[in-house]
């Protein structure tokens, strides 16, 4: 599982204003090394470089499941008023991670309202219904999950169906283990969901904790498998947008552009001996130090950790080389 709030697997979601400490002791909110950092492969040991702004290095071999956003609507909602996914549907074709980016900044980094962004974001995208009529009478309410990405598009959900005439509200529920069972009932009637973790979540739910996994790096093959899982859990889940809330490994711009880096592949062919900021889980999980090492062959010379929210702020430090980050984090946004 990724290592972010919707798994549980660690703390909290990376919040987009981070804080400037940057000492102390592991899960603290400092970070301590492990080791020193030293090279073996006889690659160069490449010093971080402390900068103003990240960027993400392509995952370019699968080591993260495809977490892309994706509407989920309780069946007989689907039945009765198809209309429902059309729209939603839509939405998820207007959206990419750039744009996710800019909309958790707007709310994270610029403290503006989820549903001030929401409606902004719906009638900048053109993603009102042509036909105002087609949801009268009808009451929907939109869940999300208690941290601010979902709460916004739960909002752009709700404005799209207002739109189309519904009498649609967001109401943040919270943890997964909460809102499922409701938008199961019919109570909820939709959710912005993500496609990996939802998999994973039904999958083990139908087939056990120990069931091979069905979510993977392709998110056609995750919702492929995602799809039948849903309607045994009486769900439909629409069209997958391009927009992905999944880990990511950023790096400070200046040292990207210094060792010519677009790719995790092109950082364990260019570096050893690589100062890691994560999570202090992060050296146990696959889909984080071990992944990278398993995956890429990346020589990690030292493992800092931080608390969650303060690793992007390290990376930009130069006290790492390479972080843990969530892949639509608002900090990521070239303006930021």
């Amino acid at each position: 599982m990724r290592l972010s709030q919707r798994t549980r697997t660690l703390g909290v979601l990376a919040v987009a204003t981070l804080a400037l400490s940057a000492c102390g002791t592991p899960g603290s909110g400092g970070g301590q090394a492990a080791t020193q950092p030293t090279s073996t492969s006889g690659l160069a040991t490449c010093e971080p470089v402390a900068g103003e702004s990240l960027v993400v290095l392509e995952d370019d071999k699968g080591l993260q499941n495809a977490d892309n956003i994706i509407p989920a609507v309780n069946a007989q909602v689907a039945a009765d008023h198809p209309q429902v996914l059309t729209l939603l549907d839509a939405v998820s074709a207007s959206m990419d991670t750039q744009g996710l980016i800019a909309l958790n900044k707007a709310v994270d980094v610029d403290r503006r309202t989820s549903s001030e962004v929401a409606s902004e974001y719906v009638a900048d995208e053109g993603l009102a219904a042509t036909d105002a009529s087609v949801g009268a009478g009808t009451r929907l309410t939109v869940g999300a999950a208690n941290f601010s990405e979902s709460i916004t598009l739960a909002e752009i959900y709700a404005a799209v169906l207002r739109s189309a005439g519904f009498d649609a509200q967001a109401q943040t529920i919270g943890a997964r283990e909460t809102y499922l069972p409701a938008l199961q009932s019919g109570e909820l009637a939709v959710v912005p969901e993500y496609a990996a973790t939802l998999a994973t979540y039904l999958n083990s739910q139908a087939n056990g904790a120990d069931a091979p996994s069905v979510a993977s790096s392709d998110v056609d093959e995750t919702v492929t498998a995602l799809t039948p899982l849903a309607e045994q859990s009486g769900l439909v889940v629409g069209t997958a947008s391009a927009a992905q809330d999944q880990n990511a490994f950023a790096v400070t711009a200046e040292f990207a552009q210094e060792h010519d880096l677009t790719t995790l592949s092109d950082l364990a062919a260019a570096c050893g001996g690589l100062v890691l900021a994560g999570p202090p889980e992060c050296p146990e999980r696959p889909f984080c130090q071990i992944g990278l090492e398993e995956k890429y062959g990346l020589e990690i010379g030292e493992f800092k950790s931080f608390d969650f929210a303060l690793i992007g702020q390290a990376v930009r430090q130069g006290d790492a080389t390479l972080g843990l980050v969530t892949s639509s984090d608002g900090s990521l946004a070239s303006d930021a």
